[in-house]
């Protein structure tokens, strides 16, 4: 029988202006809007393969076979796309992180980006840009920031047609590093969709979405003018408000350990002390230090030193989601 393969590379991306809550959360149209840069050297492959032969989706991540709610999600996601190309084929997905999965480093944002990119592919669907964007935003929201490429915005918006992730800068724009300081590989006890349903309970979210076209206006703009001091400013700003209506959800969710502690103050040490470098934080405990290129040896060596920080992952600007022609083998 004829089968319909097709492969994806997608690069994490990190939120400068952070997307936490839903206005929809079936639809997963945002609250507010964010800004993102997309990280080369943090990046998922995924392979889809569609036959007439298969009985039943199966999807293997990392070199382990999937089920319960991980192959629930995928699948759902992959209904979505055979909808559209009238399929009713069966899928044997395989996936495979460069960096720990599901600890804050937006492992569901690379991998749906990729997982939308490959079926698509593979179906023959031939959409845009802005349509796989769209697309990727119902299994990950923050997956449709990793489709373009570079340093991109993610309006809210009511219509669901219109939700989708633009670039405004390409990633030859700026030469900033992210150096992920891993303080735990331990898989989050409550992910990412189950916070953004929470956010709704914390007395400060609507005053953070209020406030969030100020924050981007002031982030899009500096790295429009590449003003790193500004956008430190302002990247250490929306985390901390971000994770101030985590800790007031009810339930209360509070990702940092003593060890995230201590990267954020050595971070603003080392600022004050002149070096350009800033914070941001996803929902988990590893901390994302955001620097130039030229101090990224330096800084990999300092928070190397930093009791508790098991690892520092180094990514640079990256390129939009794209289908690659190697395919991963299926066990």
């Amino acid at each position: 029988m004829t089968e319909r393969i097709a492969s994806a590379r997608s690069c994490s991306n990190i939120a400068f202006i952070k997307y936490w809550g839903n206005r929809d959360n079936a639809l997963r149209l945002p609250s507010n809007g964010s800004i993102s840069m997309n990280l080369r050297g943090l990046e998922t492959v995924t392979t889809a393969c569609f036959s007439k032969r298969f009985s039943e989706d199966r999807f293997i991540l990392n070199h382990v076979e999937q089920s319960g709610e991980a192959l629930a999600r995928m699948s759902k996601h992959i209904d979505f796309i055979r909808e559209m190309a009238q399929s009713r084929e069966r899928v044997s997905v395989v996936s495979e992180n460069s960096f720990p999965t599901g600890v804050g480093i937006a492992s569901s944002a690379s991998g749906f980006a990729a997982l939308t990119v490959a079926a698509c592919s593979a179906l023959e669907l031939g959409l845009n840009e802005r349509e796989l964007s769209r697309i990727a935003r119902l299994g990950s929201g923050s997956a449709c920031r990793s489709i373009p490429g570079g340093f991109v915005e993610w309006p809210a918006t009511d219509n669901e047609h219109d939700s989708f992730a633009s670039p405004f800068a390409g990633p030859d724009h700026w030469a900033l590093v992210d150096l992920v300081a891993v303080v735990s590989e331990r898989h989050k006890a409550v992910g990412s969709t189950g916070g953004h349903a929470l956010a709704s309970t914390s007395a400060l979210q609507s005053a953070r979405v209020a406030d969030t076209p100020r924050r981007l206006m002031i982030c899009r703009e500096a790295i429009t003018n590449k003003d790193f001091l500004t956008l430190a400013n302002i990247i250490e700003e929306d985390t901390l408000m971000m994770h101030g209506v985590m800790m007031t959800s009810r339930p209360s969710l509070i990702y940092w350990n003593p060890p995230t502690m201590a990267v954020m103050s050595h971070v603003l040490e080392l600022r004050m002390s002149g070096i350009p470098v800033a914070f941001t934080i996803d929902a988990g405990p590893n901390v994302h230090v955001i620097s130039t290129q030229d101090y990224s040896d330096m800084l990999t060596q300092n928070l190397r030193g930093i009791n508790g920080v098991t690892d520092v992952l180094r990514a640079v600007p990256g390129d939009p989601t794209v289908a690659i022609t190697e395919h991963l083998a299926f066990s």
